[in-house]
């Protein structure tokens, strides 16, 4: 039976040119990796050639030092579990290594902060290299060789923390310290950097090596050692450019996935090239023959001076590059569908993502002995997918990725079956888990912060049962929502699709009970996602479940209670004109008082008020109210029009419109801002006026206000294009359907770093921070941030939370907006 089996496998394998033409466009390696992988049931192999740290590797050094020069322990010190020492014989220098070593196991409960208990690691093993105020200005990275040592460990990675004396901080913002994570290959040599550029380091104190104890997983052996060698201080050439918005001279900000045909196509360039060269070529990759020439164009915008490439005129398939004197980019692609690869490996992110499923060179079934309670009752926590570069859950946000895959399968079902096939398989993972954790009254396990890896046996030391659960009405409207939206798709299943017809109308039953009885929840929360939830988006979530639930059953109530609800939001939306030169308007307020606009920090639900508009459209076009619905649609969809200039000529969607006072609305400033500093309303009124000044009460930012370490626009931007889509696709406008695909080539590479923000897709994407899980194909992070209050991009190679921190929400975004096309 099992020669048999096999046999059918190579016969499939020989065969994928039958499904080639579907399956991907132009990407051999990759097709034939997805079929090894049996349809991503195992890892992608990562892609490290195009990825920014080899890259980086093959700039040219312009001097160097040894770091270290006596060949044993001097200046280095210990703390933590474990014990160093030094090694003559490990060592990639020839001259010896510091060896750090500890046990993987304390026999003792991971210990975390009292007001969050179970978000705990085992302790810390930590080697320090004392510089004592050295200057190191005339260097701009530092080299370092790791070799870890650790039997069994399927994921090993460790911190290099910088710091410098920081009692006399310079002028500007540049961190006198920083903590930066590397992802290592167990059992081998990794020759490390971190560009130091940005630091302060006129006097360094310190480096430090670091690694948390997380636990064992399956196969962690009972002891872990590191080798640190070959530490180097080094002045290169080109060093990345870390902030800002022009592009570095030697760089051209463009989609490193490529174009599609019949659509705009633009790159951008610093200005220094266009004093230098007028003209730009489009390579063909496949013969070097030049396809393509055009001018550069030189654009003086509201963030400054740019040479903007545009080849929209070409629109012959084909893989191509783009050149400019000497500087040309990797190919690319210029076609049809050519978002499809991005969606295997952005998939391949979340079956990496999985929780209590076995992942092949990750880990184990997991967190099978962590658990909820309620009412006499205990459900394991185990399932749906980690959140984000920890092992932490939400089952919200869970439900927040499966709709989208039910979103791209829907999409894509009549063009690309085997990729579908695979979308559908893991958005029915993500309804297991949103079902399992029902407790059947309207009460959920909802979230659980977590670091470790568990034993899997109960009744052991490691063993949690402090899952959060909880009874929302926001929470119950929206798995309603997503449950008959799943109970309309999911139809190889009958049984399947009959349970979830019912738990949807029994959920929406729950909410609409304890929204009569108690109004707005009460979020408790502040870690879980629906915390900053508005009146106006909550009201929002009721009309489009409703309207959900009334395309499932035909049921006029839901209709009713859709048509309702979209009232409040309508009330909350600006239709005045600000007065400013645009006369802005379009966007909606937190509540009916309208003393706060809708804003979001990391996560974002902005989608939500035009997918509750247009649903309305679709299922109730005789209602009298329908012409409302698709002014508000229109005018929404102005506003976002009115935005994009003042990130020109980029593509990347602004955050929004901010009143100058909104501080004074504490209650949803508290909401929105996790953690503030005690002068967060200064610091708001410094953030606004270094946006746009619209009128005397009214500023534009093109990144949100933040404080804490709760920031990154992948979702804000991503949910915002979905937004501009959806309202394109109803008002058939192709100008807005243009914004969300822009959107989605910021995100690839048409940025000022010229890095994509997905692993393995495309080119120069950056190793990201995920500890618990290592490095994996379509991973996606948090999001570009801001430079101190300025409203400047701002992304360093420093790889630290959250804002390179990867995250599933930013894959279900991902995947969300490219079902839009």
């Amino acid at each position: 039976m099992r020669k048999k089996s096999f046999v059918l496998l190579l016969l499939f394998i020989g065969n994928s040119s039958l499904f080639s033409q579907n399956l991907l466009t132009g990407d051999a390696q990759l097709e034939k990796q997805v079929y090894e992988t049996g349809l991503i049931h195992a890892p992608l192999p990562l892609n490290t050639a195009r990825s920014f740290e080899e890259k980086a590797l093959k700039k040219e050094i312009l001097f160097s030092q040894p770091l270290t020069v006596s060949g044993g322990t001097d200046g280095w010190r210990h703390s933590g579990q474990g014990e160093m020492s030094f090694s003559k014989e490990k060592s990639v220098s020839g001259k010896g290594s510091i060896r750090l070593s500890f046990p993987t196991s304390t026999g003792k409960r991971a210990t975390g902060s009292p007001s969050d208990p179970d978000y705990a690691t085992y302790g810390n093993s930590r080697v320090t290299y004392h510089v004592n105020g050295k200057n190191w200005e005339g260097y701009n990275r530092i080299f370092f060789s790791i070799y870890p040592d650790c039997d069994g460990a399927r994921v090993v990675n460790m911190n290099l923390t910088f710091t410098n004396d920081s009692s006399t901080p310079k002028a500007g913002y540049n961190p006198p310290s920083g903590s930066h994570l590397i992802n290592l290959v167990n059992k081998t040599w990794n020759h490390c950097f971190l560009e130091i550029d940005e630091y302060q380091r006129d006097k360094v104190m310190s480096i430090s090596f670091d690694t948390a104890l997380k636990g064992k997983d399956r196969t962690t052996g009972d002891s872990a050692v590191y080798y640190i060698d070959n530490l180097q201080l080094q002045q290169i050439k080109n060093p990345e450019q870390v902030s800002g918005w022009s592009p570095a001279e030697h760089t051209i900000a463009y989609s490193t996935t490529g174009y599609e045909t019949g659509e705009r196509k633009t790159a951008i360039v610093n200005t220094g090239l266009c004093g230098q060269w007028k003209h730009f070529q489009l390579i063909n990759a496949a013969n070097n023959q030049v396809a393509y020439e055009g001018s550069l164009e030189r654009q003086q915008t509201t963030i400054g001076e740019f040479g903007v490439i545009d080849f929209t005129a070409f629109n012959q398939p084909g893989d191509y590059q783009l050149k400019v004197d000497d500087i040309m980019t990797p190919p690319f692609r210029i076609g049809e569908n050519i978002w499809d690869n991005s969606l295997w490996r952005v998939l391949n992110f979340l079956f990496c993502q999985r929780c209590g499923h076995p992942v092949p060179g990750k880990h184990a079934a997991c967190h099978t002995d962590l658990f909820s309670r309620h009412d006499g009752k205990s459900i394991s926590y185990s399932g749906g997918w980690h959140d984000a570069g920890d092992l932490s859950q939400q089952t919200l946000q869970t439900g927040d990725v499966t709709f989208p895959l039910l979103e791209a399968y829907n999409r894509l079902k009549e063009t690309n079956a085997p990729l579908t096939a695979r979308l559908l398989e893991e958005a029915e993972w993500g309804v297991e888990f949103i079902l399992k954790n029902r407790y059947g009254d309207g009460y959920r396990a909802s979230s659980m912060g977590l670091l470790i890896w568990q034993d899997g046996v109960l009744n052991t030391l490691d063993d949690i049962h402090s899952v959060r659960v909880q009874n929302l009405a926001f929470d119950n409207f929206l798995y309603a929502g997503y449950e008959a939206y799943a109970a309309m798709t999911i139809d190889r299943d009958p049984m399947l699709q009959e349970h979830l017809r019912k738990v949807a109308e029994e959920d929406f039953s729950f909410a609409t009970e304890k929204f009569k009885k108690d109004g707005f929840d009460q979020f408790k929360q502040m870690y879980e996602h629906s915390y900053n939830t508005s009146h106006s988006q909550y009201m929002a979530t009721i009309s489009w479940s409703a309207s959900m639930l009334y395309k499932l059953t035909g049921k006029s109530c839901y209709a009713e209670t859709a048509a309702e609800a979209i009232r409040y939001v309508l009330d909350c939306q600006r239709t005045e004109p600000l007065k400013d030169k645009g006369r802005t308007c379009g966007f909606f307020y937190r509540d009916k008082s309208r003393k706060s606009i809708v804003h979001y920090i990391h996560q974002s639900r902005e989608q939500v008020y035009m997918q509750a508009m247009t649903l309305l459209c679709e299922t109730q076009k005789e209602h009298p109210d329908y012409q409302k619905w698709s002014s508000s649609i229109k005018l929404y969809g102005n506003y976002l029009k009115g935005l994009m200039k003042y990130t020109q000529p980029y593509g990347m969607v602004p955050s929004g419109v901010y009143h100058a006072e909104e501080y004074k609305d504490s209650a949803s400033f508290y909401s929105l801002h996790l953690f503030p500093p005690a002068n967060a309303q200064e610091l708001y009124t410094e953030q606004i006026t270094r946006g746009v000044k619209l009128d005397k009460e009214h500023y534009l930012k093109r990144f949100p206000v933040w404080f804490s370490i709760f920031n990154g626009n992948t979702a804000i931007h991503l949910s915002t294009g979905k937004s501009a889509a959806i309202c394109g696709n109803f008002l058939k406008d192709e100008e807005l359907l243009n914004i969300g695909r822009e959107q989605l080539y910021w995100t690839v590479g048409k940025n000022p770093f010229g890095q994509s923000l997905i692993y393995g897709e495309g080119y120069n994407y950056p190793q990201m921070n995920t500890f618990s899980s290592g490095e994996m194909t379509g991973e996606m992070p948090v999001g570009i941030r801001t430079l101190g209050n300025d409203d400047i991009p701002y992304w360093p190679q420093t790889n630290n939370a959250c804002y390179k921190e990867v995250w599933v929400t930013s894959a279900g975004k991902w995947l969300s907006l490219i079902a839009e096309y």
